[in-house]
């Protein structure tokens, strides 16, 4: 598995009805499948499943929701919304 795919990725989906769409990576099923989540249409609750070739990775990760999910505590959606709202902000910036 290509370690660009992992727990609090940001990606971005190129295909299917949610092109362009951001999102956190919140699982990873297997090498080609991970679940995704923003928080918002993508909830924790009904994550989406997407195959890797259909996301961009980006080098923005969310520390604080990889750190929470190791420790094994409960992920709210909110923290999911702001951690990404944060991560487009550096990737802005950035890019």
């Amino acid at each position: 598995m290509e370690e660009k795919f992992v727990p609090g990725r940001l990606v971005c989906s190129t295909a299917g009805r949610d092109r362009g769409k951001f999102y956190l990576i919140f699982n990873v099923l297997n090498p080609n499948m991970v679940q995704v989540v923003n928080g918002e249409e993508r909830k924790i609750c009904a994550p989406k499943k997407k195959n890797i070739k259909h996301l961009k990775p980006y080098p923005q990760l969310a520390i604080e929701i990889v750190e929470k999910k190791n420790a094994g505590e409960k992920i709210t959606d909110l923290e999911i919304k702001k951690a990404l709202e944060k991560l487009l902000a550096e990737a802005q910036v950035q890019g």
